[in-house]
């Protein structure tokens, strides 16, 4: 079929699209929404930011030709910085399916019933069913949140010390476990992000970079490689840490002698309790139990769950612990 077809036939499924409809770029999941259909453009809008930005329909087409000259689908990674949008509303044509799993967008032989589901999400769908998820985080983010509201972060001066305790513990704990998940959507991301531009979602954007870390050789392979090129080895020999501490260790020498100090105090965190963190559970779910607001069943069942599972979720480990947060000091 001719590309002017094609062209009209996505205008008319774009005028039968309610005018809340709500799209979503397949890969770094931008929430935006059409503004106007005209002749030769379609207008969409950002929800995290102000303007419309045109979508042409030149380059719908190129992306179109390179959709039917692939063979399984248009791999998405392929598309040019900012040009997401395209491959979203190009999917509202009955014939185009955007497969989020496989990363790809296809021309299908026979229209998809399903296609405008998978396209557009409602602008209401923040409503929908909660579920909670299976994560060590999601206890202690709930207790976090509830100290929160309890105490006036922005005036920790007038907090009692046991409170801030209180605080400081949370934080910690969501912290290691945020860093934990964080780690895990990194990976996924890695394999999504292949250039050097921003990929940006509601609350933010990200960049693939590359971190150098370096370390030398053995040192006679250094030594031997260095001579070769006309540099003595006493040029890059140095003091060796571990000889001088044996060396402390049999003199009258003391550490400043030899040492530059810098100490430095910080607060560690040293144990959980595990009882406590339980019974202030008990209590948002008593809380929850006796207010009489929409949702409140739902969100004690979420309560009672996160119950039965708060002793693997806040189990404490010294070592663990104590690697963890001198490794966040340093």
């Amino acid at each position: 079929m001719p590309f002017s077809g094609t062209w009209h036939t996505l205008l008319d499924a774009l005028d039968e699209l309610p005018p809340d409809a709500t799209f979503v770029t397949p890969l770094s999941r931008r929430s935006f929404g059409v503004t106007d259909v005209q002749e030769h453009r379609v207008l969409v809008e950002y929800r995290d930011e102000q303007g419309t930005v045109p979508l042409q329909r030149e380059q719908f087409e190129t992306l179109h030709q390179r959709v039917t000259d692939a063979h399984d689908g248009f791999d998405l990674d392929r598309l040019p910085p900012d040009a997401e949008p395209y491959a979203t509303v190009l999917s509202v044509h009955p014939r185009f399916e955007v497969d989020d799993r496989e990363g790809t967008l296809t021309e299908m032989e026979t229209p998809t019933a399903t296609q405008l589901v998978d396209a557009t999400v409602p602008a209401d769908s923040e409503g929908s069913d909660r579920e909670e998820p299976d994560l060590p985080i999601y206890a202690d983010a709930l207790l976090l949140i509830d100290a929160l509201e309890r105490h006036d972060p922005t005036r920790l001066a007038e907090m009692d010390t046991p409170d801030l305790v209180n605080l400081y513990t949370l934080c910690s704990d969501v912290q290691r476990n945020a860093n934990d998940l964080r780690q895990d959507v990194r990976a996924v991301l890695l394999d999504r992000i292949h250039h050097d531009q921003p990929v940006h979602g509601q609350f933010g954007s990200v960049q693939r970079t590359t971190r150098r870390n370096r370390s030398l050789k053995d040192d006679e392979d250094v030594i031997r490689a260095l001579e070769a090129r006309g540099i003595d080895r006493e040029q890059v020999t140095s003091v060796d840490a571990s000889k001088v501490d044996e060396a402390l260790d049999v003199t009258e020498l003391s550490e400043s002698d030899v040492y530059e100090i810098d100490e430095r105090e910080y607060v560690r965190k040293a144990e959980v309790d595990e009882e406590v963190k339980e019974s202030r559970l008990q209590g948002l779910k008593d809380r929850l139990a006796a207010a009489d607001s929409e949702g409140t069943d739902e969100l004690q069942r979420e309560i009672e769950e996160l119950e039965a599972r708060i002793e693997e979720l806040t189990s404490f480990s010294s070592g663990r612990v104590f690697h963890t947060e001198s490794s966040s000091e340093t």
